[in-house]
């Protein structure tokens, strides 16, 4: 007897609470994320007592290491058979594994500075390969929930929202956290504020598991490992926004990593921390809902994201022009830009599933798993680069922690900020421009795989 998922409409038209349930599983993810992109270089360096030439090498080897696992677990999870179907199992078994290594990452034990360095990697190697277990199989889930591209679209913009509120929760409230529940210890401030972050990701990653089904289903072939891989690298739409993906992470990981640091440091206002990254985050929860909307006016998700990406590159140069007193043009800059980084995000996600398409329709098989573990993977790899650089210049600028910067720190940051990822979107809309999936192609390859599917 088939299981429930295998008689399912892949053209369903979903209902608001599998969408909320959905979107609710990035809240969890970024949860996490947004700790470990904005908060854990400053926290090994001025908490944990780390030297940035240290993190340079720690971001690059556990993260490229950890983003080639991406392709791994997608393949494993392309295999998964079970009653709850494919990608949703995966979420349920890793979350209490997940919870205790996101924990365990925020503790300082009382070891020598090699000893510390050698926890570093021990752990962040370990947390970032169970959020791996979980997001990996949660981006697939885009790919399966719905066969309607238009759906997708929208399903993604909850997931963007979903992962912005998680943003601002974290930016508008883990200072103040660890202040408070420290009371002057940031060491302890930092265990606590993480381990409650921790549990409610626990929860809301449940959430997902209870409220998700999965709709679409391969059909019913066995494939190997090597025919996947090199179905993967045939995809040239795929290859395409993989290398998007990639610079796009390093663009704003650039950004987020330094964000911190710029206004300690260069701005001299670390009391405005919390307003800047929150009020951040609320623009970026705008720019995540009016991606639909965008790609509706605009005619195409690829001319959307090349738009917005040209728009937010061209105001993050403009930031450049900033002094440490000039808070409006720094603040403006700031919220403005928020929006067209966060809707691109949600549109990239809808091109990654008709990816997915494609090469079904090319190849005769799905590897949905596959596909959106090259997302992550460029993510990943994309945001390894990001904090490396962003290390590897405050080491060269001669950063030192909790002192007064040099002018070259100081410099230094202010490129980080500007004039950095500002050229590196630029180079973002070029490989964009490339990318030939547009609008009536994956609508013609969808309608063609509907029919295959009725037939068989």
């Amino acid at each position: 007897m088939p299981t429930p998922a295998t008689v399912m409409d892949p053209n369903e038209k979903l209902r608001w609470p599998e969408k909320v349930g959905y979107g609710v599983g990035d809240t969890a993810s970024c949860l996490f994320w947004v700790l470990v992109s904005s908060y854990l270089s400053i926290f090994y360096t001025d908490v944990f007592g780390l030297a940035p030439a240290a993190l340079t090498v720690l971001f690059l080897v556990t993260r490229i290491w950890d983003a080639a696992f991406d392709l791994v677990m997608g393949m494993i999870a392309d295999r998964t058979q079970t009653r709850w179907g494919k990608y949703r199992p995966w979420i349920l078994w890793g979350i209490i594994p997940f919870m205790a290594a996101e924990i365990a990452l925020f503790y300082t034990p009382n070891l020598s500075d090699s000893g510390k360095l050698v926890y570093a990697y021990l752990t962040y190697s370990a947390t970032m390969f169970l959020y791996s277990v979980l997001n990996v199989p949660y981006g697939a889930l885009l790919g399966v929930i719905s066969a309607r591209s238009e759906e997708r679209t929208v399903l993604a913009s909850y997931r963007f929202v979903g992962a912005f509120a998680g943003n601002f929760i974290i930016q508008s409230s883990l200072l103040y956290l660890v202040h408070k529940l420290g009371s002057g210890n940031d060491r302890q401030g930092y265990l606590l504020a993480v381990t409650l972050f921790a549990c409610v990701s626990g929860a809301l990653f449940f959430c997902l598991f209870a409220s998700t089904k999965e709709r679409v289903q391969a059909p019913p072939e066995k494939t190997s490992i090597k025919g996947d891989l090199k179905d993967l690298i045939q995809n040239k739409p795929w290859l395409i926004l993989f290398s998007v993906g990639v610079l796009t992470l390093i663009y704003v990981t650039l950004r987020q990593a330094s964000s911190v640091y710029y206004l300690k440091y260069y701005v001299n206002r670390e009391d405005l921390v919390p307003a800047f990254m929150a009020g951040g985050t609320i623009f970026s929860i705008l720019g995540a809902l009016a991606s639909p909307y965008l790609v509706r006016f605009f005619g195409c998700k690829k001319r959307t994201f090349i738009i917005l990406t040209v728009f937010g590159a061209a105001l993050t140069l403009y930031n450049y022009i900033a002094t440490p007193t000039d808070l409006v043009t720094v603040f403006i800059c700031h919220y403005v830009v928020s929006i067209p980084l966060a809707a691109i995000f949600p549109i990239m996600g809808s091109m990654f599933a008709d990816t997915a398409d494609y090469g079904e329709w090319k190849f005769g098989r799905r590897a949905t798993g596959l596909i959106f573990a090259g997302q992550t993977f460029s993510q990943k790899t994309g945001g390894a680069i990001g904090a490396a650089v962003v290390t590897e210049i405050l080491a060269l600028a001669g950063y030192v922690a909790n002192t007064q910067q040099s002018e070259a720190s100081l410099s230094g940051l202010r490129h980080l900020m500007t004039t950095l990822p500002g050229v590196i979107g630029l180079l973002v809309v070029g490989l964009a421009l490339l990318y030939t999936l547009d609008a009536k192609r994956a609508s013609e390859v969808a309608e063609e795989l509907a029919s295959r599917r009725s037939s068989s």
